[in-house]
């Protein structure tokens, strides 16, 4: 009489990972989607304070205010001619965001009134300007 010897390690117990892999595929494609993107200005300034600074969560475009007369949109320095260009550029990209402006407190004044009429002329109505929220 013959015995016959049973293999319990086959090849057919392995498990298949197409279901998982495909789930984890959608996934990532749905938080693709669903990511906001923030343009940010590309430099610190040092922000006035207010005691009614309120958060604002929503992607906006960022143009910072250097104190020395630098305006920075999205990480490079422009002139205040093109801030128009720029941020018709970025709205046509994003058409729901505003504009915040990142004024440095030893910003001129006089400076960031031009870049919010350069905004304003760029068809964005929504501007507003950041600070820092009061002790």
């Amino acid at each position: 009489m013959r015995r016959q010897h049973v293999s319990l390690d086959s090849q057919d117990d392995a498990i298949d990972m197409t279901p998982m892999l495909d789930i984890v595929f959608i996934m990532l494609i749905f938080f693709i989607v669903t990511t906001s993107f923030v343009k940010e200005s590309g430099v610190t300034v040092s922000r006035p304070s207010a005691s009614t600074a309120e958060t604002d969560k929503k992607g906006n475009i960022m143009v910072a205010i250097r104190p020395n007369g630098e305006i920075w949109i999205d990480k490079r320095a422009v002139d205040v001619r093109s801030v128009r260009a720029n941020i018709e550029k970025l709205k046509a990209e994003n058409p729901e965001s505003g504009v915040v402006i990142q004024a440095d407190t030893d910003a001129r004044m006089g400076l960031a009134v031009q870049v919010m009429d350069q905004i304003r002329l760029a068809g964005v109505g929504n501007i507003s300007i950041a600070a820092d929220p009061g002790q």
